[in-house]
């Protein structure tokens, strides 16, 4: 970000005005992504902080991992499909749709998506 304003504010006017204006636009954009960017890491960094703070949890909350009668889900942020040890787990925002029903249920409860229900086994 601080190399992309540099740029942006290092850029001469030259006797073509529109050049130095396109040329201070596509810097600012530049500036802008990496703005965007630079808050979506200090996001995913808080999320981790708030993971490692967190013991056994005994409801569906961010960070906990879920078993349920056919998935298995990791509450956190959306990023699709890993495979650890054999088995599959799917990462879920807690702002997805079955993140939102997942959350505060505890082992035993059920939720219905995609017309199938989910009984919860275990949270981990």
């Amino acid at each position: 970000m601080d190399h992309a304003q540099a740029a942006a504010n290092e850029e001469g006017k030259s006797s073509a005005g529109d050049k130095y204006e396109t040329g201070r636009a596509m810097m600012q954009i530049e500036r802008d992504k990496a703005a965007h960017q630079l808050a979506e890491a200090l996001k995913l960094k808080q999320l981790v902080d708030g993971l490692l703070e967190f013991g056994n949890p005994d409801e569906v909350r961010v960070g906990t991992i879920v078993q349920t009668t056919h998935y298995h889900f990791f509450v956190a942020i959306s990023v699709g499909k890993i495979s650890l040890d054999g088995i599959d787990y799917l990462l879920i925002s807690p702002q997805s749709p079955i993140g939102k029903l997942l959350l505060s249920k505890k082992p035993g409860d059920s939720i219905i998506f995609n017309q199938s229900e989910e009984r919860i086994l275990r949270i981990e």
